[in-house]
């Protein structure tokens, strides 16, 4: 389950339906009453955070490919990975345990595994973009 105060508009979260997993993406939140429109493509859907209905993505290198991210494998084993001015390092390829990523000067050290929409949230923080599909240059 997901943490309501985690969640910002942009973020990609799962989103069950009748039973139904899909991908969506956070397009409104009402704080006052806890609630989140989810856009899967086709339409809106409202939940009340703490029901259990959203669950997070695992950040993988096809997720990051999707984001428009380009790799870079080095010779020591650590893999690069780049949008624009923002670096995100692993230090074994396909292991998002801990990682290090950095925009210009401000750098961060993540030291435990997060999910998509908390790797979303840093990347808007530190460029002061939302982290998409779209490109970054």
């Amino acid at each position: 389950m997901i943490k309501f105060n985690e969640l910002k508009q942009g973020n990609h979260v799962m989103a069950e339906f009748d039973g139904d997993k899909k991908r969506g993406e956070v397009e409104e939140i009402k704080n006052a009453t806890k609630q989140l429109c989810i856009n899967t493509g086709a339409q809106g859907f409202w939940f009340d955070s703490g029901k259990g209905k959203l669950t997070s993505i695992e950040i993988t290198d096809a997720e990051l490919s999707n984001f428009k991210f380009s790799k870079i494998v080095n010779d020591d084993t650590t893999v690069k990975y780049m949008k624009g001015a923002f670096r995100m390092l692993i230090h074994k390829e396909n292991d998002f345990s801990r990682m290090e990523i950095w925009y210009r000067d401000e750098q961060r050290i993540i030291s435990e595994p997060i999910p998509l929409h908390v790797l979303q949230n840093h990347f808007y923080e530190m460029t002061k973009v939302f982290l998409n599909e779209g490109s970054f240059n």
